[in-house]
């Protein structure tokens, strides 16, 4: 997580890590809630294809995105008996779910996979808590490279204002750092969605 982007040729594709054996399929038109806060923990889901946010509404009506989800990742693990977040699709996306008896068969392999999860979210901890906009938006395109196969073009399912609220910012100080970045030759965009990196090592550097 949050490490160096290596300059390699982006794969067509990412394989993600499928957990074997007989699970339910759902899918999710863009915008679609999976679960909302308060509702009772009874599954965790698997992403197969899209992506998935995970937020917060706060007491003043702001909303804080605490986690996104790509395929192989997990989610929909809380303390508790209720969830305190909301999950949503990102995009048209499709998950694996795993009700508590596949979660029981399958404890070790989630339980890998979980654990990655927060660890993720320990280090977003820091990025957020000591890092200026540059660094954070740094961080985050150095940790989307490492998580989509490391390769120098990403793509963003999630918009500008997602990762805003992920990252503790304004919708304006994302573009602004994001231009700043392009005006670097650091980044180039290709189009709202897909970012190539031009300069990898100039990015890691912004992160530290």
């Amino acid at each position: 997580m949050y490490a160096a982007a290596q300059p390699k040729e982006q794969a067509e594709d990412v394989a993600p890590t499928q957990i074997a054996g007989p699970h339910l399929v759902a899918t999710y038109r863009a915008g679609r809630e999976i679960y909302a806060e308060g509702d009772l923990i009874e599954k965790c889901y698997q992403v197969s294809t899209g992506a998935v946010r995970v937020y917060r509404l706060l007491s003043d009506g702001r909303r804080q995105v605490v986690s996104f989800h790509f395929p192989g990742e997990m989610f929909g693990f809380e303390a508790g008996l209720s969830h305190c977040f909301f999950a949503e699709a990102i995009t048209e996306t499709t998950l694996a779910v795993f009700g508590r008896r596949q979660m029981q068969e399958r404890s070790r392999d989630l339980l890998a996979l979980a654990l990655t999860g927060m660890a993720r979210a320990q280090q977003h901890l820091l990025v957020i808590g000591r890092q200026c906009a540059v660094e954070r938006i740094a961080a985050f395109l150095v940790d989307l490279c490492e998580r989509q196969g490391g390769g120098r073009q990403l793509r963003l399912p999630m918009s500008r204002q997602d990762i805003a609220d992920y990252l503790g910012l304004t919708i304006e100080t994302v573009s602004r750092v994001v231009t700043k970045l392009k005006e670097r030759s650091v980044i180039v965009l290709r189009d709202a969605r897909t970012i190539d990196i031009m300069k990898p090592d100039a990015l890691h550097s912004l992160c530290n």
